[in-house]
């Protein structure tokens, strides 16, 4: 089952990892709408003018942007990475070497530097023979790969893989529990949580515990987060009855194992948004506009959640594309203003079509 707990403080307040939250350090802002007061949220983008930008792709699980505007996708399976642009055929432009792919684990997501004009680096998380790994590289055929993050626990599930940079330059990653529950509440375990390190893997000594890379604990399954109005939020895959959306707060433990969904206890942070499995398995996450949106696998359609700019939730998440391109693996908004989606439909667990898999992108709509 799945953890999490009450918001430890005000938003964007870095706090030791052993401290536990009481309950009158939860802001109103923060608390959960009722359904009797919140609105629903509007979608920023026009689904129903899809532009498919690849077909045929085998399990693309990350999908980064370069400064002109091409996306890459990674390929869980086979360890390419393709350059994508809208009107022409995909282009490899690297194939990783190290990557074991089994079950859940292969090469899971991708990152493009912050400073790409000048260090060329592009960043990816992979399963390894021992663990799951970050690693930087330069595009080329068989490029040559330095470890900036090792150790992270592995296993055919529960690899977590999302990896991006924040506004602060940091680069943040999610990862899961390696289907050993007790690395989520063991802080010298990379399992488990959300980690914040330097471009080069160092912790940034901002830290809750300066001298690691854990940013967040108590996790199962981390697969996609973002940023909006200077707040983090993150979906978390759940066990068996609730799938999660939190925000996310320097030091917080959001209690897997021992709470799923909402617990009301104070050593945890609850969640914003919880769905049942069914509804959900969330992967791939991004803000755009005031809306956390949210690829769903096993629930086939797209969140929206709509966001206060406060770290809560202004109103009911609602759902788009259900069911119009089966599994939902990432969802990104684009530097061109589109919303890109990939499904997952070959993956094994999904009934693909001819056309699987696909990158799909949406344009914004003009008020």
């Amino acid at each position: 089952m799945r953890l999490r707990a009450l918001i430890l403080g005000i938003a964007l307040t870095v706090t030791p990892l052993s401290a536990a939250p009481t309950a009158s350090a939860v802001p109103a802002a923060l608390k959960v709408p009722t359904a009797s007061t919140a609105s629903a949220a509007e979608p920023e983008f026009d689904f129903t003018k899809p532009d498919v930008v690849a077909t045929g792709l085998t399990v693309p699980w990350g999908l980064a942007f370069l400064p002109d505007g091409a996306a890459l996708v990674s390929e869980r399976t086979s360890a390419r990475i393709l350059r994508l642009t809208p009107g022409s055929p995909p282009t490899e432009v690297a194939r990783l070497t190290g990557v074991q792919p089994a079950g859940e684990g292969g090469l899971l997501g991708l990152a493009v530097s912050p400073t790409y004009a000048q260090d060329g680096y592009v960043y990816a998380y992979y399963t390894a023979a021992n663990d799951n790994r970050i690693v930087r590289f330069k595009l080329a055929a068989t490029p040559t790969q330095e470890v900036v993050r090792s150790g992270i626990p592995k296993a055919s599930i529960h690899n977590g893989g999302r990896i991006h940079f924040g506004p602060d330059g940091m680069l943040y990653a999610g990862t899961g529990d390696a289907a050993q529950t007790a690395n989520a509440q063991n802080p010298a375990s990379l399992g488990g949580k959300i980690l914040r390190m330097r471009p080069d893997g160092s912790p940034p000594p901002d830290n809750p515990d300066p001298s690691s890379v854990v940013y967040t604990l108590g996790h199962r399954n981390v697969q996609g987060f973002g940023w909006g109005g200077g707040h983090l939020y993150a979906s978390e895959l759940g066990q068996n009855t609730w799938d999660e959306v939190n925000h996310i707060t320097a030091g917080a433990n959001y209690g897997w194992p021992n709470v799923e969904g909402k617990g009301g206890e104070p050593t945890y942070r609850d969640p914003l948004v919880t769905w049942t499995t069914a509804e959900a398995s969330p992967s791939g996450a991004t803000v755009a506009g005031d809306t956390f949106y949210v690829a769903a696998l096993r629930g086939t359609r797209l969140w929206q959640v709509p966001l206060n700019g406060e770290g809560g939730t202004s109103g009911n998440p609602t759902s788009a594309l259900s069911g119009t391109y089966g599994r939902l693996r990432e969802v990104a908004a684009g530097p061109d203003g589109h919303l890109w989606i990939t499904t997952s439909n070959r993956d094994g667990r999904g009934s693909p079509t001819a056309a699987d898999d696909r990158v799909v992108r949406f344009p914004k709509i003009v008020r």
